[in-house]
Formats: structure tokens, C-alpha cells, sequence
């Protein structure tokens, strides 16, 4: 997925209500930036780390510039949890997912479960309709592992069972992780951030909800589907 170009290097100054940061570029202006990130970002919030934003010529926004990546001394990290999902169906489209393959389409936000809309569905002849939620991934607190989520997710966790009854009525039904950085090797459940979601996440497996995690290839031009990456637990 290609990132807007060109982007913009600052140092952030910080972030606030969640989705606000104040960042100065490296031309010494200073900028209240769009921040698509709902989570707890931790590591990736702290003053005076780099970061790259991009700019939209949008008149209606009230924001210009959005923050797009953090550079960490090991890797840049991808923030904005808008993207994994153009992400994921770039990959798709490419033939790059192979647990994904033999479907002829592919259907953004259709409705489902308890009054929500899963991301995806695929669907093909002679296949059973697959259900497949994204879920964004930045948090690495030990090295080489990336962990979800970064704050409770009673949404996140409505998801695995929404799932799970796919699955019971007959479906197929997948979520994948997408880790936008390149410095892990391993994903798990936050399971003390979130035990309720680590529950869930541990039935619907067990249900048959099929988990898949990728890590990424993140540079200040495009981020990437790069490789799967195995998943703790059962």
C-alpha cells in the first residue's frame, strides 16, 4: 500500500485526546496533527521520537496533516489503523495470502452478527463464504513480539464471537493480524492488557475461527504485507 508522498519528518511534541498530536517538522514549523489511532500506542507516543506525516488537500478537513509513522531506533511503525485494511486486500488481490486463495470476490463492510459488519467477505463457487475481520497491530513490549490489543476492546471481543457463530452456522470465518512493523517474529493475545478479549479470542479458536498474523514492510513509501508470523496458544 502505497503511503502519500511526500511525507513530512518532525519529532512529536505529544499526543492528546486520543486522536490529536502536536508534532514540529523538521523545518521548525509546529502542527496539530490527525492522529487514526484509537489505542493506547504504547512506546510509540513518547516526546521526541520521529515521525512522518502526510498531508490531504481536502478543504473540508480539519486537519491537514495526519500522522502516518513513528521511527523507533530498530524499525518504523505504522500507526494508522485506517490502512490495514486496504493493506490486506492489496495482498489478497496480489495472490500473497495463500490461506485466502480460490476466491473470486471480495466484499468490503457487509453486515453481520450483532449488528455489525465483519470487513471482508469472500466468496467463490464451491467454496464456503468466508467472513474476515482485520485487526491492526503495533504493540511489541518484549523483543520479537507483537501483541493485541494495546487498550480493552469490548468490540474487539464482540468480534470473536461473531465469528465463532459464523463458524457454528456452517462459514468460514478468519481474522487477520496485521503488524505494521518488521521487528517481530511472534504475535499473542495481550492477555493482561485485555483477559476478557484473550478469552475470547481463545474460545473462537477453538471454535474454528481461523487466526492468521502477518508482519510488514514499512518505509516511508509504502507499507506491505511481508510474511506470516506464528500465534501463541492453543
Amino acid at each position: 500500500m502505497r503511503l502519500p508522498q511526500p511525507l513530512t519528518r518532525g519529532r512529536l511534541e505529544r499526543r492528546y485526546k486520543r486522536f490529536l498530536a502536536d508534532v514540529t517538522t523538521d523545518d521548525g514549523e509546529r502542527l496539530t496533527v490527525h492522529v487514526a489511532n484509537p489505542g493506547a500506542m504504547t512506546g510509540l507516543a513518547m516526546p521526541g521520537l520521529p515521525v512522518f506525516l502526510s498531508r490531504s488537500d481536502n478543504p473540508k478537513r480539519k486537519l491537514a496533516h495526519s500522522w502516518e509513522l513513528v521511527k523507533l531506533p530498530t524499525t518504523l511503525v505504522g500507526i494508522n489503523t485506517a490502512h490495514p485494511n486496504r493493506i490486506v486486500r492489496e495482498a489478497w488481490e496480489a495472490g500473497s495470502i495463500a490461506p485466502l486463495a480460490g476466491y473470486a470476490a471480495i466484499r468490503p463492510e457487509v453486515a453481520y452478527g450483532e449488528a455489525s459488519r465483519v470487513d471482508f467477505l469472500l466468496t467463490g463457487d464451491g467454496r464456503p463464504d468466508c467472513y474476515l475481520e482485520v485487526k491492526n497491530v503495533h504493540l511489541s513490549r518484549a523483543p520479537g513480539l507483537a501483541e493485541f490489543p494495546d487498550a480493552v476492546t469490548a468490540r474487539g471481543a464482540r468480534h470473536m464471537r461473531e465469528l465463532a457463530a459464523m463458524v457454528d452456522a456452517g462459514k468460514r470465518a478468519v481474522t487477520v493480524f496485521v503488524v505494521q512493523r518488521g521487528d517481530c517474529a511472534r504475535f499473542s493475545p495481550a492477555a493482561d492488557i485485555d483477559p476478557a478479549y484473550a478469552r475470547a479470542f481463545a474460545e473462537a479458536r477453538e471454535a474454528g475461527v481461523e487466526m492468521l498474523c502477518y508482519d510488514c514492510e514499512v518505509s516511508t513509501e509504502a507499507v506491505t504485507l511481508r510474511r506470516p508470523l506464528p500465534i501463541a496458544g492453543p
